[in-house]
């Protein structure tokens, strides 16, 4: 078969599947953010520069659709995987869960609300994301680094084996309420949240505990955390953060707080966040984060940001980059 031959049957083929695609009513979504620049962990020696993924928002892609039951009720259907463009690998991390984004199925009606089945992301990491200026940055929102990557909060962004439920909303209120099912080796997760968003005012407060991560036990530990954020005008907004994580398993306990602001300036957006751990263990924590978000179209954006990362006891820590994040 010619090489000609070849690429108009494997043309072919794809227009196929995506017409089969389109007919269920699969849509295809993801993000690409790729950056350069350097980085330095408090306590390290030395900084590393290169070419990475996922340091303003973790890359990914998934397939979602739905069904219209009749009634008011439609059926749900989610997978989504995360993955490192940088190298073309699987995953946030080596051994990480293929679909660990979410994965789930479930039943939606205007009236009652909407509830899932499978693997879903937490209303924790919801509520922290989106009361920071740096959104679900890993890698230069001192929200997110303070309560899922500074050894405080246990469990991971999202939970295998759990059911979760949310609400219609009444007014401007809406609450929300997650399980992760117990295991034969391990105890079980639990989550419920109530928010209020209206107008330029949008609050919530979260609390979780958790007991399992996956199917393997780690440490017990119970979480509460009152965010918000308030636009001042179409173009500046407000976010400030304060919660505590209390390890049941050691007796640690670290109380985290965070303000900062987004202005928007020209085609972007100026981006400011400090984020303080009060810990009794490991030291008190001081991150501060500065940034410039350039947008091409509402699809494209080019980012410029920087990092300084204070902890008691250790050499600081810096990091900045310059990236561009895609939308499909």
């Amino acid at each position: 078969m010619t090489s000609s031959v070849s690429r108009t049957l494997l043309a072919s083929l794809v227009l196929a599947a995506c017409g089969a695609a389109q007919a269920q009513g699969i849509t295809v979504t993801g993000l690409l953010d790729l950056s350069i620049g350097s980085t330095k962990a408090a306590g390290a020696a030395n900084a590393t520069q290169g070419v990475d993924s996922g340091r303003m928002t973790t890359s990914w892609i998934g397939l979602n659709g739905s069904e219209d039951l009749g009634g008011g009720l439609r059926a749900l259907w989610r997978m989504e995987h995360f993955l490192q463009a940088d190298t073309g690998s699987a995953g946030r991390f080596n051994g990480d869960a293929f679909w660990a984004r979410n994965a789930f199925v479930g039943l939606s009606s205007q009236a009652l609300g909407t509830v899932t089945l499978g693997r879903n992301t937490t209303a924790l990491f919801v509520t922290t994301l989106l009361n920071n200026a740096f959104g679900d940055a890993f890698g230069y929102s001192p929200s997110i680094r303070h309560y899922f990557t500074s050894g405080t909060v246990t469990g991971d962004t999202g939970w295998s084996d759990s059911i979760a439920y949310y609400s219609p909303k009444f007014g401007g209120l809406s609450f929300g309420a997650a399980a992760a099912l117990k295991e034969p080796s391990n105890g079980g997760n639990w989550s419920a949240n109530v928010g209020y968003a209206a107008g330029p005012l949008s609050a919530t407060v979260v609390m979780q505990e958790v007991k399992k991560d996956g199917a393997s036990a780690v440490a017990d530990t119970r979480t509460w955390q009152l965010a918000g954020n308030y636009a001042l005008t179409d173009g500046l907004k407000l976010f400030a953060q304060y919660g505590q994580v209390d390890n049941l398993s050691t007796g640690a306990d670290y109380r985290i707080s965070g303000a900062g602001v987004r202005a928007v300036l020209g085609l972007g957006a100026v981006l400011a966040q400090y984020g303080h751990v009060s810990a009794d263990v490991g030291g008190n924590r001081n991150t501060f984060s500065l940034g410039y978000d350039h947008f091409l179209s509402k699809r494209t954006d080019l980012y410029a940001v920087m990092m300084s990362d204070k902890q008691a006891g250790k050499s600081s820590g810096s990091a900045y980059a310059v990236g561009m994040r895609h939308r499909f």
